[in-house]
C-alpha cells in the first residue's frame, strides 16, 4: 500500500508539471524524458534483462574481447563452464584483455573477467571470485542496481531536457549506461550475501574453500601496493578485503575444512601453431 501511494504521489508531481505548460514552457524533449520517468517507475526484471543485454553487447564491442581459441578463453571455459545454468539463472562469459584487476556480472546473466585478474589468480581463487559475482545475479542484486540506475538517469533527463547542452550529457550517460554496471556499488548486505553464495558454491562444487579467503588476501595485499588508489576505487563499497578473508576462514574452520592455502600456478596452455604442410615436388 505504501508503494502505491509512493508511486501515485510521484505521478502526481509529474502530472502537476504538465499542468502547469503554461507558466514553464516544457521543451519536446521534456515530455519524451517525462515517459522515461515514468517508465523507469515500473522497470521490470525483464527490462533491466534487455538494458543488461544492450548495454553489455556495447561494451563487448568497445573492449577487445579474448577470442574462442585464445589461452585465457580456454582456461575460462575449463574451468568455469560447466557453471553456466543453475536455478533461476543462465550466464554468458567472457574475458576482456584488460590489465585490470576485476570481474563483474549483470542483470542479464553476462559475467566479464578480466584478464588481469586472471593473471593473479589460479583457478580456485578465480572460481570463488566469479562465484561472488554470480551471487549477485542469483541474489537479484544486479537487477536492482541497473534498476536504480535507469530510474535515476530517467529522472535526470527530465530536467537536463530543458538544456540543450545538458540533455546531451544525459544522452551520453543514457548510452553508456554499462559504464554504470561496471561500477554498481551494492550495498554491504548484498556484498557480504554475495560472499556467503561464494562460499557455498565452491563447497557444493567440491573445490577447496580455502580459496575464497585466499582470493580476498591476495585483494587486501594488492590494497597495499601501488595499485591501491585503483583498488580502493573499485573496492569502497564493499566490506574490507581483509575481513572477508577472516570470515572466510572462520567458516572453513567451522566446517572443519580449514587449512592453509597453497596457491598454485595459473594453467594456461598456449595454442599450438600448425607447421605448414610442404608441398611435394613432383
Amino acid at each position: 500500500m505504501k508503494n502505491k501511494l509512493k508511486t501515485s504521489l510521484v505521478l502526481g508531481t509529474f502530472m502537476m508539471c504538465l499542468s502547469s505548460q503554461a507558466q514553464i514552457n516544457l521543451k519536446e524533449g521534456a515530455l519524451g524524458a517525462l515517459s522515461k520517468g515514468v517508465a523507469g517507475l515500473t522497470f521490470s526484471d525483464a527490462d533491466a534483462a534487455q538494458l543488461s543485454k544492450a548495454a553489455v553487447t556495447k561494451l563487448d564491442a568497445e573492449n577487445t574481447v579474448a577470442g574462442p581459441t585464445d589461452p585465457y578463453t580456454v582456461r575460462l571455459n575449463r574451468v568455469f563452464g560447466k557453471h553456466t545454468k543453475s536455478e533461476g539463472y543462465t550466464l554468458n562469459y567472457k574475458v576482456y584483455k584488460l590489465n585490470e584487476v576485476n570481474a563483474f556480472a549483470t542483470a542479464d546473466g553476462s559475467v566479464r573477467v578480466y584478464s588481469g585478474l586472471m593473471d593473479i589468480m589460479d583457478d580456485n581463487e578465480l572460481l570463488a571470485v566469479i562465484g561472488h559475482e554470480i551471487g549477485h545475479v542469483a541474489n537479484s542484486d544486479t537487477k536492482d542496481a541497473i534498476k536504480a540506475s535507469y530510474k535515476k538517469e530517467a529522472l535526470i533527463g527530465l530536467a537536463a531536457s530543458q538544456s540543450e547542452k545538458v540533455a546531451a550529457i544525459t544522452d551520453s550517460q543514457l548510452g553508456k549506461i554499462g559504464s554504470s554496471m561496471i561500477d554498481s556499488k551494492h550495498s554491504r548486505k548484498q556484498e557480504s550475501e554475495a560472499d556467503e553464495f561464494s562460499y557455498n558454491f565452491m563447497k557444493s562444487n567440491g573445490y577447496n574453500v580455502n580459496a575464497v579467503a585466499s582470493a580476498f588476501s591476495i585483494l587486501a595485499k594488492m590494497s597495499e601496493g601501488s595499485q591501491a588508489s585503483f583498488l580502493d576505487k573499485m573496492m569502497s563499497s564493499h566490506p574490507d578485503p581483509k575481513e572477508r578473508a577472516e570470515n572466510a576462514r572462520l567458516r572453513a574452520e567451522k566446517d572443519g575444512l580449514f587449512k592453509p592455502y597453497v596457491q598454485q600456478k595459473p594453467v594456461v596452455k598456449k595454442p599450438v601453431a600448425k607447421k605448414p604442410i610442404a608441398k611435394k615436388k613432383k
